[in-house]
Parts: C-alpha cells; structure tokens; sequence
C-alpha cells in the first residue's frame, strides 16, 4: 500500500476511533475499510471558524479575503454518520476503498446543515394536505379557492371545510364577515385559521356546531369580534380562536401523524437537519416518539413542551429531560407565551397603540402565562423559550427570567430563550446579553410585517422592532427561523429577507430599516451553527469538521459569494441535496 495512503488511512481511523462515546458503536473496524462516502468538487464552506463580533466583520480567520468569501475546503469524507476528514480533495481520494461511493458535488456549494429553530410541523404537513390560503389577498379569493377544493374533493354537506394561512395583519383593520362565508357555505361548518395562528375566521354553521353564540364566555387574554347589533361576527383573535379550535372534530393520530411526516418530508426537500417544534403537545410527543420507535422519524428534532399542556408539562417535570445521543428526538425544552401577536393588536405595549388609542394588548396571566409552571420546568433542567412581541411583553418576560435566574442560580446555564423578541424598548436592548438569553428571531418577519407594522407602533417605537443588529451588538446571542407555516421557510428567502430586509419585489428598494440587517456570513450561521447552539448541540452539528454529525445542504448558488455581492440573486437559489447522518436523504436530481 502506498505509504501515503497508509498515513491518511490512519489518520482517519484515528479520528474515527476518538469520537465520543455515543458515537463508539459506529467506529470503523479495519484499517482499508475506508470512508464510506467522499464529497468531491464544489464550493465547501465549513464554517469552521471563529464568528463574527457584534459588528458583522468577518473574523480574522474566516476564508474573507479583499472583500470575497472563498471556499475553505475541497472535499469532505464521511464515515457512519460522521465526518472523519474534511480537506484537499487530492488526499481524501486517496483514502477510498471499493466500497466508498464518491459523490459529486458538480460546482455546487455545501454548507453545515439547515436548523429551523421555531416551526409547527403539524400545520406545515395539514396545508400541504388541506387548503392553503398564504398569499391570497382578499376573503372573496378566499372563498373562491375554498369553494375550488370543494369541488375538487367531492366535500359532501355536514363536513368540516379547513383551511388556513390569511394574513390577520393586514387585515386587521378590515375583518370578513361570516355572511361571506354563510353565503358560500350554508350546510358546511368552515373555519379558517390565520397566517400566523392568533385569529380565526369561521361561519354560522361551525358555530352553531361547537355551540357558540353571543353570550358564550370569552376567555382572558381573547377578543371576540361582535356585529352592531351584538351578534358574533366569525372573528376571533388571540387566545379566544380556542373558542373554535378547541371544539372542533381531532384528527385521528395516525392523521396527525401523517401530517408530521408530511411536514417533515417538505423539509428535507428545502434543505432542512433539523426543526425545533415550538409547542409540542401531548399529541405531538406522542406522534413523535411513535415515529422514532418505528425508525420513521426522518430529521433530527428539538422539542419544546407546550405549556398550555398543563398536564403535559407537569408529567414532564416528573420525568425529567430526554436528550437524544443521536439528536434524533430531544425532549428538553419548553414553549411559552407571554403575550400575542403584533398584527392582530394582542401583543402587550408599554404604551397605546398608535392606530388604535386606548388600547395596549394583553399579556401575563391574562394571556394565560402561568408563572410557577413555567419556573417549575426551569427548575427542572427544562430551556424556556417564551413568545414575547410586544415592548411591554417583552420587558415582562425579561422581568420574569431575571427574578427566576437570580433566586434559582442553576437556571442560567440553560440558554434561555425569548421567541421572536420582537418589538423592545431600547433600555431593554442590553438585557438579553446580561442574561445571556437567546433570541430567536424570523428574518421573514420584517419584511411581512412592514406593510403595517409602522401604523402600530408609530415611527419612534418601530426603530426598536425586528433590531437584529442592535441585538448583536449589545452581545446577544441570537437563532433565525421561519415560524413556519406562518412564514415562507425557504432558505433563500430567510437570507434575502436577513441580509437586505426587502420583500420579495425587492421593495423598498434600500431596505426597510436596512441599518438592522444581517451579513450573509451571520444569515447562514442563524440557521446552522447558532441554531445548534440554541439546541446544545454546537459540539456534534453547526459546522462540518471532524467528529461531527454528516448533515449537509447542497445548493446550486455561493451562497457567500452571492450574499456579499449580489444578495437580490439569493431567492434564485434551490437546494440539490439534503445529508443526513451520512444519508443523501433528499436529491433533486
């Protein structure tokens, strides 16, 4: 054998060899056995290297050089599961056995692989199967898809009509009637759930199934939209949409289970390792763990317990946290809200909204936060990441955690997170940092939101909203995400909307409030190595180096080397291949 050869074979299974001991089970066992894939001749960039400080600037070691981004490794080898050598392609190749399947990159660009730290998986799988209304501008739009899929799927009269995705933002000064929707839909009970969750949309006849009417009880921390005359209009925002979801038909568990995996397999497609489910339910862990038993649960998940299941979280702080070896299914983590959403005028502000007077939003316990729950969770070992939006949400939410983690010192080190942080104050900007806090913020947001997001807060509040470089230059650690179904979960559009905070008509055309955007080097280590850290999992996945999990995306564009110098080029991209484990899970062609 040549000698060389013979040195890179060690080499390789030394590193093989002094993986964990998680990881010991899956060592090679021969010297020649070799790795059992190589990948060849793209644009690898490791980001095996130091980030950026709060300023953006690429950090001295960074493959930045006369303002260029460059490929910092040629090939990478894998072996069960696990990067054993990252490098020349000249050297690597000359540790292939017979058996290593060398795959070809053809000029595309690997990067570590794609975390969304803040998703609902369930509902991503159920509008793919059911009735998507994201993007459809207007309730008579609505009710000319809804009555298309009716059509099409033979919807007989007495069945539930389901949909979701109109955006209560922009509609929130002009809420649909039910009559649109009686007219349409005498004999069907039809509801319809917002873009992002805080509102519902339904007619009389699934009122009248779940048993509403005007006098029924609204429960704190919701709002129910009456007529003139006092009757229920259809519209229910905030906590009151329970009001409906609560009492409709479930879902049998292997439907439930059918749209995780439905969900689950989108996102393979879109160049996704790993999701955190941010509010997972007693039905969702049971979906979950189901699926990792039977060997069917296809990407890596972080689970954040839902603590409206009460009774849910209270079994979980008996049981203690599970951690994966494998990452493969987390369990030890926790969702909480703190208050509700900025467009449907529920998240809670220090001051009146600016488009509406006399109005602040809700939050605490009356957004049913239930404090000692929540406290008890962290005591237990339990990461906290609390949905705060509102100003006064979120410097409550701070409140909140700085009391906890000064009576119970133990927390701290449990990377606490605040969900979206989404509007504050500037007094509270360094907060996070001295907490050390993470925020978990969408990209997406920004650009979404713009169209009405100035009409509520009013233009000195705005400056403080969606401020990702404020945040990072007070110190603070921060994961992106899409909020999905809520928000477009492309990668592309997650970087786009990051890097040049303009919609997807490139408007407006310097940026909204550009001075907050993001480096395309900080975009992409949001959805990777930050988003690992967010999960303590930065010592097996985040960057691709040795010792680390072989999970990979592929895609057709530098993504750097586009983001420095041509970032509007970004929505072009598609992602070729997605790696797990060593597995090409996903492949366009």
């Amino acid at each position: 054998m040549n000698l060389v050869r013979k040195l890179l074979l060690l080499t390789i299974f030394l590193t093989v060899s002094s993986c964990s001991e998680n990881q010991s089970d899956r060592n090679a066992t021969t010297e020649d056995s070799g790795p059992d894939k190589i990948f060849v001749g793209g644009n690898i960039y490791t980001f095996d290297w130091p980030a950026p400080n709060g300023d953006g600037i690429p950090d001295k070691e960074a493959p930045f050089v006369s303002g260029k981004w460059q490929p910092d490794a040629e090939a990478v080898a894998v072996k069960d599961g696990i990067v054993i050598a990252v490098g020349k392609a000249e050297e690597l190749m000359l540790s292939k056995s017979d058996k290593t399947e060398v795959v070809d990159l053809a000029g595309a660009t690997m990067i570590p692989g794609l975390h969304d730290s803040h998703v609902h998986i369930a509902e991503l799988g159920q509008i793919l199967s059911q009735i998507n209304l994201i993007d459809v501008e207007t309730p008579e739009e609505v009710v000319k898809k809804l009555k298309q899929y009716v059509e099409e799927n033979e919807v007989e009269e007495g069945d539930w009509i389901v949909g979701q995705g109109w955006d209560e933002g922009a509609w929130a000064n002009n809420y649909p009637p039910k009559s649109l929707l009686d007219k349409a839909f005498p004999a069907n009970p039809v509801y319809l759930k917002s873009l992002h969750g805080f509102a519902v949309w339904a007619n009389s006849a699934a009122m009248t199934e779940v048993g509403l009417d005007s006098n029924s009880p609204v429960p704190i921390g919701g709002e129910v939209i009456k007529t003139e005359d006092g009757e229920l209009s259809g519209i229910f925002l905030n906590r009151a949409t329970g009001m409906i979801l609560d009492n409709v038909p479930s879902p049998s568990k292997e439907q439930f289970k059918s749209w995780i995996q439905l969900g689950m397999q989108q996102m393979l497609k879109d160049g996704y390792v790993a999701i955190h489910q941010a509010g997972a339910e007693t039905k969702h862990v049971d979906a979950f763990m189901t699926l990792k038993e039977e060997g069917n649960l296809p990407i890596r998940t972080y689970t954040m317990l839902s603590a409206r299941d009460k009774a849910l979280a209270n079994d979980w702080i008996a049981k203690g946290t599970l951690i994966d070896s494998q990452g493969w299914l987390d369990i030890r983590s926790v969702k909480a809200y703190y208050d509700g959403a900025l467009g449907s005028r529920g998240a809670r502000l220090l001051d009146d909204y600016s488009d509406k007077p006399g109005h602040r939003g809700v939050s605490g316990e009356g957004y049913g936060f239930d404090k000692e729950l929540v406290k008890s969770l962290m005591q237990q070992g339990f990461q906290v990441g609390i949905h705060a939006i509102g100003d006064a949400g979120n410097r409550e939410t701070l409140n909140f955690l700085e009391k906890v983690l000064l009576d119970n010192p133990a927390t701290r080190t449990l990377r606490h997170r605040i969900e979206h942080a989404q509007v504050l104050h500037p007094n509270d900007l360094e907060r996070l940092a001295n907490l050390k806090l993470i925020a978990s913020m969408e990209p997406a947001h920004a650009v979404e939101d713009k169209k009405w997001a100035e009409q509520r807060l009013g233009p000195q509040r705005i400056k403080g909203a969606y401020a990702w470089r404020s945040l990072k230059m007070a110190g603070t650690a921060m994961t992106l995400n899409s909020d999905l179904p809520g928000s477009d979960h492309s990668i592309f559009y997650g970087l786009h909307s990051a890097v040049t905070r303009k919609d997807k008509s490139f408007q407006p055309k310097a940026g909204w409030y550009a001075k907050e955007s993001l480096t395309v080097e900080e975009a992409v280590r949001g959805f990777t190595s930050d988003s690992a850290y967010s999960a303590f999992r930065e010592k097996q996945s985040g960057k691709i180096a040795n010792n680390y999990w072989a999970d990979f995306t592929i895609i057709d564009i530098n993504i750097m080397e586009v983001g420095e110098n041509a970032p509007e080029q970004l929505l072009e991209g598609k992602v070729i291949m997605t790696v797990i484990d060593g597995n090409i899970v996903y492949r366009a062609y």
